[in-house]
């Protein structure tokens, strides 16, 4: 027991762990060996110059000397260049008059501009929370005010209304309207909030030494209040973009000032990355990263558009840059790379050979975090899974004074791996995590997140460890003028390591790292021939990295070619001399009994080859792994040179009593205890269900269970099951997930390693499998009946449902373009990238979810042959909505009805290879409203007359039930929105609810073209005179509302007239001619300066000649003949074709009749000479309109009346049905003059709040052009 609260001391030495690898002794007994002279690249989402410990190194230089967005996300187009009017003022792009400042030093006086979004500069969280703050501060107080005030006002008329009164007149229903559509809007504003965020002018220029920006954070166009920045690799300038949001810029220039690089953060991740790495704290040396006395290099490669992910881009870009650093005074030494993804394979890709590039051309020691996707085996991301063992993989470890302080547990355990840290072998041998390190701390996050240390773990904490470890040997070899390479540095940190016995070999590497060791082993060997070298392993067949064999039960020996090639640092440029003078004298150990292997080997300038023999025989089932160590013989004591590593897996076999049961009894679990199965899963075995209870009495347990089967050519998420669940004695914990027959299933149980306490498991697996022939089908309709046959693994009950849940479009470019990029786009030296920019248009009929997609380039990133395959979807006013890369299943985006364009970036520096690639298609996957479905049957007479459909059948283990499915839709009526596309969804064969739900096959369906209709003509057909006097007649009448110059449509007008008396679509013509029907020039006016520009005289003619079209049409005639609900007259199809044209052309003329008369009436009232009769006449067209439509339906109306609704609610003051109909044409087609009228009419009603915020929306909605890539 304490005595008091001030004798104990917080152990702050666990929250950046330092002493567990030997760091803190190892600076405590070469404090200037801390990192000084040493740049580390940070490959992540950002590092944050103004964090805590992020501004100086130990030696008083600056932190962070590099700062890019590699992603692109950042990038402003600047491309436009302006000069300052006599005043001093520069249009920008946002339309805003921008004040240039006079101590502004520009020497050319030209001004590049450009536009940005914060929001596109913001982290996701940040976001969330401007969007709060500003919602607060500019919304909810001002509309709640709003709303109740036009509440009021529509109360007080209601009580004035009903006092002693039953109807009202029109004018107050209309009146009425307008108020109750004033509290529509305000609601249905509120409703679809959107926040789209601030939109700042970027300027840009030339001081004479440097380039600079500002940005106009006070969207004002007061420049002097705004963000100025230098070019940070010159000035080291960063700012706030704002005070509230507190995420801090910088910036670059590119293209002699056309594009302007805002280096913002797209998550806090590489803040906290780069603070374990190399923080310093003068005043808390405790709380120091590894290497305080390194600098940072930050460059970016998690792209904002994605969330945070990175990409092909981003990766090479940043590469570029690490090479050409290498020729200043900043050259990187040691990059840290915490991402990754898994990919398929990892012998080739073009990202990976870049890697490659860098580690064995450029000497800089690369250090990847090893993934967070364990427990279970092969789960190891790439990097440090690449085509080449180049790269320091880091597995994460926790300490005991790790639990007590970071993570508060109630006791201290011993020292293990994390239960997620990622475990090796890679999928072609490597062993995969070379060593461990710490995999948590409580450090620097960015300003942005208003706190100043927050707790994160992962991989991604561990190799930032290394990477300030290998900072801290390099700088102690430079003080002792040691000569180094990448390889040796590997080889020390490998050689040195502390192996854990506790710990899996998988999950540790070689152990956990140890400082002080490697400088000695580094120190001491650092003169060896093959300090410069390093052994490419090639084994068997598929030239593997290792052996790794775990293709089933295992009982014959197996036999291995291993190939081992010394490989020379910077090989084009190494002295002749020293390949010739390479020779290495090997002794070949390995511990394993079960390998048999050579005892020597000389090895020269030149691949040799060995035999491996692995006798399998005596193993028993489990994971098996040893390996084969090469040892100089000329010095044994500096460790192995290399190492072949060899895995084994010997599964488990099915007892005979129970041949797809396994049972495992009272197994005991403490905290990360880890249980491996390998089962060989039977050939038509489909699905697995895991049985879990604990034994004793009123306990429980968190379990990690991971199930893994590994398939050629796939990572190990292809097929994976991996959920965290509570497992207790009450009830039994039943998990479900799908597996393939004939390959090795690995079945992990882990207790959670931070779950405390001791329990016993009893646990089961059960087989199960109803196979079809075919696992993925694809049914063409027109092929008819489908038939499948479905085989059991035991007795099981089939019923097959089929479910296809979206529809999937293909799109052809309509564009295609191809390049040269820019100069941040070469490889040295002088490897030019080129881009093929494709262009998709589409359009949905109405509001989904859609998945863009480009097949031939999705789901591979590091192994792609190509680096990037990014994409932009945009909408007709260019406003960015939607981006994707590689992973297509991550990015859905909801569209609302309307026309769209998606841009898709591929990037080669072989422009050869892109030139092939200008016509792929891109599908566009988009979410069924209701599901469909196709009918099964079990028999084919059945299917053939669509009989009794099949509800479930018995299957037997070993026989076939076929199956045939029907080409019918269940929704016939869709057929014909479906033509060009097909249908995607599943087929499930389980009647049993696991199988229903686990075992789903992909599904896909090709409807056949809908039927089309004939129309049989009765009426007597035209000659072709005729048909050529109709066609000249309608083509003059078109050509007649295309007409700008008056005198020769009058004279057009005149002759059509008299040529076609009744043809009324000539009236038509002319009114389009006189004042065309586009909605821009249709909004209405409210300030008498609009107004008195408008010609009187044309609007006064409209109105005449909509009389002479009115007066030619019976309209009692045609009302009484719109009100018959069913016409039986022989001739009913002609009349109701005639009677329809007549409808369009009335509804067509009385909207412009109204609109003219409104145009004049408002005109004359800016001059006091209004006639109050027009008022009237203006009401008797609104009446005589409401016979035939109702303005509130769209669907039946057209735009036009739209148009007369504005400038008939102008006319009355109505400005809430004003708002009303502008959203009903800002739902059909959004432009900017509309919601420029909206704002308008809002500011007449003194909304200000609404005026602010559709105001700031518009330069997000209509930019000057696409984002760029």
């Amino acid at each position: 027991m304490v005595d008091s609260v001030a004798d104990l001391q917080f152990p702050v030495w666990g929250l950046l762990p330092k002493q567990e690898t030997g760091i803190s002794s190892f600076l405590t007994k070469y404090p200037e060996y801390d990192g000084r002279n040493i740049n580390i690249a940070i490959f992540d989402s950002g590092v944050d110059p103004g964090a805590p410990g992020l501004q100086l190194t130990s030696t008083g230089q600056r932190k962070i000397i590099e700062r890019f967005d590699c992603s692109g996300s950042g990038d402003v187009d600047t491309s436009t260049v302006v000069q300052p009017d006599e005043e001093g003022y520069i249009l920008g792009l946002t339309g805003r008059k921008l004040k240039v400042p006079s101590a502004w030093n520009n020497v050319s006086n030209d001004y590049h501009i450009g536009v940005k979004n914060a929001f596109e500069l913001y982290p996701s969280k940040l976001k969330e929370r401007i969007e709060s703050e500003r919602k607060d501060k500019l919304w909810d107080v001002q509309h709640k005010i709003v709303v109740a005030e036009a509440s009021r006002d529509l109360q007080k008329f209601e009580n004035l209304k009903t006092t002693g009164q039953k109807n009202l007149s029109d004018k107050e229903l209309l009146t009425k309207e307008d108020l109750e559509y004033r509290i529509e809007y305000l609601n249905n504003l509120d409703k679809k909030y959107a926040d789209l965020g601030p939109v700042y002018d970027c300027v840009v220029f030339f001081d004479g030494e440097v380039w600079t920006a500002c940005i106009d954070t006070s969207e004002e166009g007061n420049l002097e209040n705004g963000v100025l920045l230098r070019e940070y690799s010159k000035t080291y300038d960063y700012s706030p973009l704002t005070k509230a949001d507190q995420l801090n810029i910088s910036i670059n220039i590119h293209e002699n000032g056309n594009v302007l690089e805002i280096v913002g953060l797209c998550s806090g991740h590489g803040t906290h990355v780069a603070s374990i790495a190399s923080a310093y704290f003068p005043n808390n040396p405790e709380k120091n990263g590894v290497a305080p006395g390194a600098q940072i290099i930050s460059l970016t490669v998690g792209d904002g558009r994605l969330g945070s992910m990175e990409t092909g881009t981003a990766l090479v870009r940043a590469i570029i840059k690490v090479m050409e650093l290498q020729k200043t005074d900043h050259p990187v030494h040691v990059i840290n790379m915490s991402y990754g993804e898994h990919a398929n394979w990892s012998n080739s890709g073009r990202i990976g050979e870049l890697i490659c590039e860098v580690v064995n051309k450029y000497d800089i020691v690369w250090v990847a975090s090893a993934g967070n996707h364990g427990p279970a085996l092969c789960t190891v991301g790439t990097p440090p899974d690449i085509c080449q063992n180049v790269i320091v993989g880091v597995g994460a470890y926790v300490s005991p004074e790790m639990m007590v302080a970071e993570y508060s547990l109630r006791q201290k355990l011993p020292g293990m791996a994390y239960t997620w840290t990622s475990r090796g072998p890679t999928i072609d041998g490597d062993l995969g995590v070379s060593v461990c390190a710490p995999g948590a701390a409580i450090t620097s996050v960015p300003n942005f997140t208003l706190r100043n240390s927050q707790l994160l773990n992962g991989t991604s904490m561990s190799a930032p460890h290394v990477a300030g470890a290998v900072g801290i040997l390099l700088s102690g070899l430079q003080h002792q003028n040691i000569s180094y390479s990448p390889y040796i540095i590997k080889r020390a940190l490998e050689n040195s390591a502390r192996f854990l016995d506790q710990v899996d070999v998988f999950a540790q590497g070689h152990g956990l790292l140890q400082v002080e060791r490697a400088f000695e082993y580094l120190v001491n060997y650092h003169g060896c021939p093959a300090r410069d070298v390093r052994f490419a392993i090639s084994c068997g067949f598929y030239n593997g990295k290792g052996i790794h064999v775990r293709t089933g039960l295992l009982t014959q020996p197996m036999e291995y070619s291993v190939t081992i090639e010394p490989c020379f640092k910077d090989c084009v440029n190494i002295d002749p001399k020293t390949k010739i003078n390479f020779g290495l004298h090997l002794a070949l150990i390995c511990k394993g009994e079960f390998v048999q292997c050579p005892a020597f080997l000389d090895l020269q300038n030149l691949g040799r080859t060995i035999s491996v023999k692995i006798d399998p025989s005596g193993l028993t089932s489990g994971i098996h792994f040893t390996s084969i160590e090469a040892y100089d013989v000329s010095c044994v004591e500096k460790g192995p040179l290399f190492s072949i590593p060899i895995t084994v897996v010997q599964p488990e076999e099915f007892s005979t009593p129970s041949p797809f049961k396994l049972q495992w009894k009272s197994v005991p679990f403490k905290p990360n205890t880890i249980k491996r199965h390998f089962i060989v899963v039977p050939a038509y075995a489909t699905w697995a269900v895991l049985h879990m209870r604990c034994v004793e009495h009123n306990k429980q347990g968190r379990f990690v269970i991971h199930c893994v089967q590994l398939r050629p050519k796939q990572s190990c998420k292809s097929q994976e099951f991996q959920k965290m669940t509570l497992v207790t004695s009450n009830n039994d914990t039943l998990l479900a997930f799908p597996v393939k027959g004939d390959h090795v299933l690995e079945v992990v149980i882990a207790k959670f390693w931070a779950n405390l306490g001791d329990v016993e498991l009893d646990y089961s697996l059960s087989l199960h499998g109803i196979k079809p022939d075919t696992t993925c089908v694809s049914m063409q309709a027109v092929d008819g009946l489908h038939q499948l046959e479905l085989r059991c693994l035991r007795a099981e009950e089939i019923a097959p449902v089929i479910t296809l849940k979206s529809s999937v479009q293909v799109l052809r470019p309509t564009n295609s373009k191809l390049g040269p990029l820019t100069q941040r786009d070469i490889i040295p030296i002088g490897r030019q990238i080129y881009e093929l920019v494709l262009t998709y248009e589409f359009h949905i009929s109405k509001a989904t979810e859609v998945i863009p997609n480009s097949p031939l380039l999705s789901d591979v990133l590091y192994e792609s042959e190509f680096e990037s395959q990014l994409w932009q979807l945009f909408d007709t006013n260019k406003q960015m909505l939607s981006a994707g890369d590689a992973y297509s299943s991550k990015y859905n985006v909801k569209l609302e009805r309307g026309d769209y364009v998606i841009k898709l970036q591929i990037r080669h520096e072989k422009k050869d290879l892109l030139e092939k690639l200008t016509e792929i298609p891109m599908l566009l996957n988009r979410k069924l409203s209701n599901s469909l479905s196709l009918d099964v049957y079990n028999s084919y007479s059945n299917a053939i007359t669509q009989g009794k459909k099949m509800v479930s059948a018995a299957g037997i283990k070993g026989t076939s039930v076929p199956i045939y499915i029907s080409p019918f839709l269940s929704d016939k009526s869709k057929i014909s929105s479906l033509q060009g596309q097909y249908l995607t969804g599943m087929i499930t064969y389980a009647k049993d609810e696991f199988g229903k739900k686990v075992d789903v096959y992909p599904f896909k369906f090709i409807p056949h073209d809908p039927a089309k209709k004939f129309n049989n003509k009765t009426d007597k057909e035209k000659t072709k005179m005729e048909e050529y006097n109709e066609a000249l007649r309608d083509l003059k009448t078109s050509t007649l509302s295309k007409l700008d110059v008056l005198e020769q449509a009058n004279t057009l007008y005149e002759e059509l007239k008299i040529s076609n008396p009744d043809h009324l679509a000539v009236h038509s013509a002319m009114m389009q001619c006189l004042d065309a029907l586009e909605t821009k020039s249709q909004l209405p006016l409210f300030t008498d300066t609009e107004l008195q520009k408008q010609n009187r005289a044309t609007f006064s003619r409209i109105s005449e000649i909509a009389d002479l079209v009115i007066a030619s049409i019976d309209t009692e005639k045609l009302l009484s003949f719109l009100a018959i609900k069913s016409d039986q007259r022989q001739d009913a199809a002609k009349l109701k074709s005639t009677m329809e044209r007549q409808k369009t052309t009335i509804l067509d003329t009385l909207t412009r009749k109204g609109t003219a008369l409104c145009r004049i009436y408002l005109m004359d009232q800016c001059t006091n000479t209004a006639n109050e009769e027009y008022l009237e006449y203006i009401q008797d067209i609104w009446k005589q309109l409401l016979k035939f439509v109702d303005p509130n339906d769209l669907k039946t109306g057209s735009t036009n009346i739209i148009h007369f609704v504005l400038w008939h609610a102008t006319v009355f003051k109505h400005y809430g049905r004003i708002l009303k109909f502008l959203g009903k044409l800002l739902e059909e087609k959004p432009q900017k003059e509309m919601e420029e009228k909206c704002s308008e009419v809002c500011s007449l009603l003194g909304w200000q709040h609404c005026v602010h915020y559709i105001s700031k929306s518009i330069p997000v909605k209509y930019p000057v052009s696409n984002r760029p890539f």
